[in-house]
């Protein structure tokens, strides 16, 4: 008999070969119509410490109002399960367990899920969800390898269903206004972006009482795994997946995807033409293969002229959080800083400097944005943002609108971050291949 990771490795195979094309929208996709008094059921895939902290709350917000429910929850862990149905079943007392995805979906009573598990998993569960006809709103990276990031496109593209990838910038009153004005044209041609994300937390993403008490018979190892090397049980590599490759790529897939999904939105670039980048394991030794400090330098542009174009330069470190989160704007004229929220004439072509070339002066009018900011805590509660983006879900699954951030948004922030893993790894300039939608270290495929 076959087993479920067999599966997922013929699938993934078979999907990943099939050309990106339209979308397809089959009949047979749709477990039910979902009417406009109808009751939304939605069930939970990987009850995380995101899920509990934001995703949840957010929920809550607007479940109410827009008529829905959590009715299930699958996790492979039994620890998580009990807690989910602690936490859940006061609200939702009619809530089930599930100890894996078949079993959650053989029920076939959801409409919809959200996904919050490990990050290597977020694309084979997508296309696994909405396969099994379910909407999904499914969180960051969106994936962490080609292969995965083709086949979740393809599922999505090919049953139609509302997608919305947990890049919760493209609900921000801030980021929509900054998109809205660089696209005007009024703030000229982008000439250079600089993006930081920095901290000083030891603990971020290290679980070390939960690794001591955690036994392999508590959950389901070779399910985790999924479409990965297999490998001996490794608690760390469960519950501290974001320390190490090829479960996560760490600071890009974490953190970089969401100031990066800004670049592609606000300029309607697809991906990078190049991105060289460089880090290490310099202050916390602590077995993690994932680095704790980087710098990317990315090339940007139209793919039809060379000539023109930007570079992005980010850096991040997680030992030291001076600086903090930053994303700057940067034209002839000023710049736009989404940390102050403000447009400034800041180190535009002044009077004196232009009159010597006999160019004009370029300073921009300087305005406000909106000012809503997201939390680079990982425990935000139902933070302004992040619940603005599940409600865009949420609306969208009725009205079967496009969300925010559609899955071609999640896929085009995995292009960038695989571009950006593989220049870590291989050291390599690297470059994107349009045909064969392939990441390229030099004249080769970069795989895991």
């Amino acid at each position: 008999m076959s087993t479920r990771r067999d599966f997922i490795r013929k699938t993934t195979l078979v999907m990943a070969g099939a050309t990106i094309g339209g979308m397809g929208l089959k009949a047979a996709s749709y477990r039910r119509i979902i009417g406009s008094n109808d009751r939304v059921r939605v069930g939970v895939i990987g009850f995380s410490d995101r899920f509990r902290s934001s995703l949840y709350p957010c929920f809550l917000d607007h479940a109410s109002e827009l008529n829905m429910e959590i009715v299930a929850v699958s996790d492979l862990w039994n620890r998580r399960r009990d807690e989910a149905k602690e936490l859940l079943a006061g609200r939702f007392p009619e809530i089930k367990l599930a100890r894996n995805n078949d079993e959650l979906y053989s029920w076939k009573n959801l409409d919809a899920v959200i996904i919050s598990t490990a990050d290597f998993q977020h694309a084979l569960h997508l296309a696994e969800a909405v396969r099994a006809g379910c909407d999904a709103y499914v969180e960051k990276p969106f994936a962490e390898t080609m292969e995965d990031s083709r086949v979740a496109l393809k599922a999505v593209k090919e049953t139609g269903k509302v997608v919305q990838v947990g890049s919760q910038r493209r609900s921000g009153l801030n980021y929509m206004a900054a998109n809205e004005y660089l696209r005007s044209g009024k703030f000229g041609p982008v000439t250079m972006v600089e993006m930081t994300w920095n901290v000083n937390q030891p603990g971020r993403w290290r679980r070390p009482l939960l690794t001591d008490s955690i036994r392999e018979s508590d959950t389901d190892w070779k399910r985790y795994l999924m479409n990965r090397p297999f490998e001996p049980w490794d608690p760390r590599k469960y519950l501290e997946y974001r320390l190490f490759w090829p479960y996560s790529s760490g600071i890009p897939g974490q953190w970089m995807c969401h100031q990066i999904d800004t670049v592609h939105w606000f300029t309607g670039l697809r991906h990078p033409r190049s991105v060289a980048a460089n880090g290490g394991v310099y202050v916390w030794k602590d077995g993690r293969k994932n680095f704790d400090t980087m710098t990317a330098v990315f090339e940007y542009g139209p793919p039809d002229d060379p000539r023109q174009g930007f570079q992005v330069l980010y850096t991040s470190r997680m030992h030291n959080e001076a600086g903090g989160v930053k994303e700057l704007y940067f034209s002839n004229g000023g710049c736009l800083n989404l940390d102050k929220n403000r447009v400034t004439p800041e180190g535009g072509l002044t009077e004196e400097y232009a009159r010597a070339m006999n160019l004009p002066a370029n300073l921009l009018e300087p305005f406000d944005l909106p000012s809503v900011t997201s939390s680079t805590s990982a425990n935000t509660g139902s933070d302004p943002m992040t619940s603005a983006h599940m409600r865009n879900w949420m609306e969208c699954i009725r009205s079967r609108k496009t969300p925010n951030a559609d899955v071609m948004a999640g896929y085009q922030h995995s292009i960038a971050v695989i571009m950006t893993t593989a220049a870590l790894h291989t050291g390599m300039r690297v470059t994107f291949d349009e045909e064969r939608q392939e990441v390229m270290a030099g004249d080769k495929v970069f795989t895991m």
